[in-house]
Formats: structure tokens, sequence, C-alpha cells
């Protein structure tokens, strides 16, 4: 099993998905994500998002390159969210939600 597919598993169980439950949710086949858990198939540089913006952890982490879950940064707010007001916070999350959404379909069109 790689680095890789290992860390998707186990932030995976760690929500606790089934893998069926969490392929859907992320718009990629059963087959495709057993085959990237048990190493049998690298990720694609469009699944490392994917999966790092599922999770909300780096890129980095996910292929093993760091032991930090968290993204460069800290968080989705440049400078952490200080001196943002909770309507701006809303309005970035809300931002942030449609993009993932947006790439989660592109992932499921390209995987059909």
């Amino acid at each position: 099993m790689s680095v890789s597919g290992q860390r998707i598993k186990k932030l995976r169980e760690e929500k606790g998905l089934s893998q069926l439950e969490f392929a859907e949710r992320i718009g990629m086949s059963n087959s495709v994500l057993s085959r990237i858990e048990s190493g049998k198939r690298p990720l694609e540089d469009g699944e490392i998002n994917i999966f790092a913006d599922f999770f909300e952890v780096s890129g980095d982490y996910i292929l093993g390159r760091s032991i930090s879950k968290t993204p460069s940064g800290g968080s989705a707010y440049l400078d952490g969210g200080k001196g943002w007001t909770d309507e701006e916070k809303e309005v970035a999350d809300a931002a942030i939600q449609a993009w993932r959404e947006m790439k989660r379909k592109q992932m499921k069109k390209n995987n059909q």
C-alpha cells in the first residue's frame, strides 16, 4: 500500500465513511478509490486537490511529504481570519464550498 493510499484510507475512516460513501461524495468510482487506497493506482494531480480539500489537509500530507495535516497558512483565510467580520467569513466560506463542489463535479465528469 502506498503512503498516499494509506493516508487517504485513514482519513476516510476517521470521518466514518465507507469506501462507497466516500467515492460517491467526491464523484469518483468506488473501484478507482479502492485501487488508490491499495496503492495499485497512482494519484493524479487533480485528485490530490480533491482529497486535500475534502479532508482539509495539505496535498503534501496526502503525498507523504509532510507529517503535518495542516495546509500551509493553516487557514482558508490568508491572515487566519483576523479582522474579518462574520459576514466576510461566511461569504468566503460559501465561495470555497462552491469551488469545491465545482471541482467534485468536474472530477465526477472526468471519471465517467
